[in-house]
């Protein structure tokens, strides 16, 4: 079986109807592109429709919290390039981490941390993953990021760090 892409990655342009007087994305609005990038990727890199998955199951994921920082201004008409993962489960749980970075992916614009929780509906009472999702969830969580659920001011360290190396190796640190 092939091994699922972990990190998935899509651009997506920035509209003026979601930017602010400064021709900056809207800060709610991040929460929209970044969500509705997730849900691009697993859709078509994992064949999951949330919709479906939580008629056919009679459950779904709830967000119980986001960690968001706002680094760099995305602006009104240009490129962005979202990333999503999955960096930490356990039977009922979730974490998402997701990176907006501009268009080559060389700068991080703002980085997202949800937490989510897997409820039955209607009652809104914490269920546990399927077998197989669990399965699925083992496939995707992505190994290379230690989640500490008070390390989120140091995962945005990090991350930024790793990119400026990059950006250094690949002779363009400005």
């Amino acid at each position: 079986m092939p091994r699922l892409i972990q990190t998935p990655e899509t651009t997506h342009r920035i509209y003026f109807q979601d930017c602010d007087m400064l021709g900056h994305l809207n800060n709610a609005r991040y929460l929209d592109y970044f969500l509705n990038a997730r849900e691009d990727h697993t859709t078509a890199h994992y064949s999951l429709n949330m919709g479906e998955l939580a008629r056919e199951q009679n459950a779904a994921w709830v967000i119980t919290k986001h960690h968001i920082s706002y680094l760099k201004p995305a602006k009104q008409s240009t490129q962005v390039r979202i990333l999503s993962q999955l960096i930490h489960f356990d039977n009922s749980n979730l974490v998402l981490e997701m990176q907006m970075r501009n268009e080559d992916g060389t700068r991080l614009l703002a980085l997202l941390w949800s937490e989510m929780t897997f409820v039955a509906m209607p009652a809104g009472t914490r269920t546990d993953h399927a077998n197989a999702m669990m399965d699925l969830l083992e496939q995707l969580d992505v190994d290379n990021v230690n989640y500490d659920p008070d390390g989120f001011d140091d995962r945005v360290k990090e991350v930024r760090q790793q990119l400026k190396k990059q950006r250094r190796n690949a002779g363009s640190d400005e």
